[in-house]
Formats: structure tokens, C-alpha cells, sequence
């Protein structure tokens, strides 16, 4: 039997389509590093990160059409998803952080800190490279939603951040004792969040998922003076006493040069498990309302869901605890979008970021 050749193994990929664009991995020059050792064809597909959730369908059809090819009885794909950089960021010798997002919301108590664990698991899921930066000092409470109570250890002057569920991780809650009040004001704040950034070795991170304070302080200025910011997502409740906050927070960003992922509803409902009747406890579709007041896209509704809390609370979050739930499964989507929206940034940001008198019509 003739050997396989390299003609046969694009002639049979041809007929796999790239769900996004529609169009075959071949022509769309996606194949890469096709080795071919007598019976077994090893390569890699290259597919763009909004695109993560088909890589096993991909995948899967890539070696399927491989292995009808006569003579072919190993067929084993790869699939790279490379994350795109923030130019500004990916100028930072000292840095190994591709992108920065903020997740943010006008006021406590809408789940931020949850939104932030999940989306940061839900990308190392992807199989990302992640950090959780926990900059929210008045109440740090990233450790216990992740589980971790250890301090973090040093080496050659550098702070090294612990890790859970493939995440890395920095918060103050680390660093104090848990029921020690943090009384700041802005300069301590400003330096204890240019330490987490300069003096954490974080390494080579796809994406840092910053947690921040509530409300408009200081925090998110000093992010943008010490780091940059890819983008934000925003989170809010429906009910309208949240999401007046929402327009501060946005126009903050705003005035910071920082693009609006998307706005996430959280709680935005609660489907009763005996009856599997659907409450809107806090109102309904304020959020998707609040986006499009904005011009900021709607991200999706998380559910209220009891599991969502415990697992917060047992530091197991939503994602890890219950992959198959209405709210894990709104999150991971979410988790989707940002990432794909990251990407639509970096291919059309040029650099530049937050220029000095910016800084200045934000501090006066």
C-alpha cells in the first residue's frame, strides 16, 4: 500500500468546517505541524478562543476524516487555542500577563466575587493560563471561595501566589488575619495593588482576573495607572436599585479608557425545585434593559440558585460543584463571551490606554 501523504491529509480535512466563519480548516490555513509516521498522522489545529466550546467537535471530525483515509490507523489532533495580548500589557518587560479584566459592579451584594471565581475557573477550564487577583481589601473573600487558607510563601524577592482548581491566586486575605479591619486610604491602597501586580510572580498568564472593590474608589484608577485593563464586566441584580449604580461604574470606566465587556445579571431568578416554577424575585431583564441604556452588550442571566451559595460559602464554587447546573452553565457561556470579546479588542486596539490627563480629570 502506498504511503499517506501530506496532499491526502489536507484533501480529507477539507471537509471539516470551522463553525464561526463557516468555512473549511484548510482554506482557513488552521493546520499546522502535519507529521506523518507511517501509518499515524499527527498535526494541529489552530482555532481562534471564541471558538473554545467546538474544539472536541473539531477535533473529534478532524480525526474521524483522517482516519478514512486508506492506510491511516492513528490519527492524533491537537488543538491550540492561543490567547491574543493587550499590546500595552504585552510591552511589560517585567510582566507575563497577556490580558487584565476587571469584573466590577456599582454596589455590594450583587455576587462579584462569585462572578470573578467562576469566570476565572471557567477559563482555565477553556485551558487557559489564569490568575484571580482579589483587589477587593475591604472584604477579601476570594479565600474562602476558593478553598485556600495558606500564606503564600516568598522566593528571590518575589511573593508566590497559591493556586486552586488551576487558578493562581493573590488577596490580602492571604496576608492578614480574617477578622482584621482594613483601614486604607488611597496611597496604601495604590501601593498594596502595585505590589500584587510588580511583586507576585505570576508567570506566563493568558488572562488575570482582577476582583474589585464595589463602588467607584480608588482601586480601578490604580489598576489603570499601575497595570492597564483589557475590559470590564460588569455585574449587577435586576432590580433598579442596582442598576442605577451601573451607569456610575460604566462611566467610570469610561473616563479610564477601559472597554465594557458586557453586563452580567446575577440572581436573575430562581426556578423552584419541587414545582419547577420560575420567580423573578428581584424583577426581571433590568439587565439586558441596563446593557442596551449603555451601548455595553449583555453578557447573560446567572439563576439564583441555592448550590451557587453553598458552594461559595464551602469553597467549591458553582462550576467544580455542579458543571451541569442552570448557573454553571450560564457562567461558562459568559466565560465564552468575554473571551471572545478580548479577542475582538486586542485585533483592534492599536495601544496607547490611559493617557495622563485622564488620570488627571479623574483624580480632580
Amino acid at each position: 500500500m502506498a504511503a499517506v501523504t501530506k496532499a491526502q491529509v489536507l484533501e480529507a480535512l477539507s471537509q471539516v468546517r470551522e463553525p464561526q466563519q463557516n468555512k473549511d480548516i484548510v482554506s482557513l490555513n488552521l493546520v499546522k505541524d502535519i507529521e506523518i509516521k507511517g501509518s499515524a498522522v499527527n498535526l494541529t489545529i489552530t482555532l481562534n478562543r471564541t471558538i473554545a466550546s467546538f474544539k472536541t467537535q473539531i477535533k473529534t471530525a478532524a480525526e474521524k476524516a483522517i482516519s478514512a483515509i486508506p492506510g491511516v490507523n492513528v490519527a492524533n489532533v491537537k488543538i491550540d487555542s492561543p490567547v491574543s495580548g493587550d499590546p500595552r500589557l504585552m510591552s511589560r518587560a517585567d510582566l507575563g500577563v497577556r490580558n487584565a479584566i476587571a469584573v466590577a459592579s456599582g454596589k455590594g451584594g450583587v455576587g462579584k466575587s462569585t462572578m470573578a471565581t467562576n469566570l476565572a475557573i471557567s477559563l482555565a477550564l477553556d485551558g487557559a493560563q489564569v490568575g484571580l487577583l482579589d483587589v477587593d481589601v475591604y472584604g477579601p473573600n476570594v479565600p474562602i471561595m476558593m478553598g485556600v487558607s495558606d500564606r503564600p510563601q516568598g522566593r528571590n524577592n518575589k511573593i508566590l501566589p497559591l493556586e486552586s482548581y488551576g487558578v493562581k491566586l493573590m488577596s490580602m486575605g492571604f496576608l492578614v488575619d480574617p477578622n482584621q479591619a482594613i483601614i486604607w486610604r488611597g496611597p496604601m491602597l495604590h501601593n498594596a495593588i502595585r505590589q500584587f501586580i510588580e511583586d507576585v510572580e505570576w508567570g506566563e498568564l493568558d488572562y488575570l482576573v482582577i476582583d474589585l472593590p464595589p463602588g467607584t474608589g480608588d482601586a480601578s484608577l490604580s489598576l489603570a495607572q499601575s497595570l492597564g485593563l483589557t475590559g470590564a464586566v460588569i455585574i449587577t441584580t435586576p432590580q433598579r436599585v442596582a442598576l442605577s449604580d451601573v451607569i456610575r461604574s460604566v462611566s467610570m470606566f469610561e473616563q479610564l479608557n477601559v472597554p465594557i465587556f458586557g453586563v452580567v445579571e446575577n440572581m436573575s431568578y430562581f426556578v423552584a425545585p419541587d414545582t419547577g416554577k420560575r420567580y423573578d424575585i428581584f424583577g426581571h431583564g433590568g439587565g439586558a434593559q441596563m446593557a442596551k441604556e449603555v451601548k455595553a452588550d449583555f453578557l447573560g442571566e446567572v439563576p439564583l440558585e441555592p448550590a451557587v451559595r453553598a458552594g461559595g460559602d464551602e469553597g467549591e464554587p458553582i462550576v467544580v460543584r455542579d458543571p451541569a447546573s442552570a448557573a454553571a452553565k450560564a457562567i461558562r457561556d459568559i466565560a465564552h463571551k468575554v473571551a471572545a470579546a478580548v479577542e475582538a479588542i486586542n485585533q483592534g486596539k492599536s495601544g496607547g490606554g490611559l493617557q495622563s490627563d485622564t488620570i488627571l480629570s479623574v483624580i480632580n
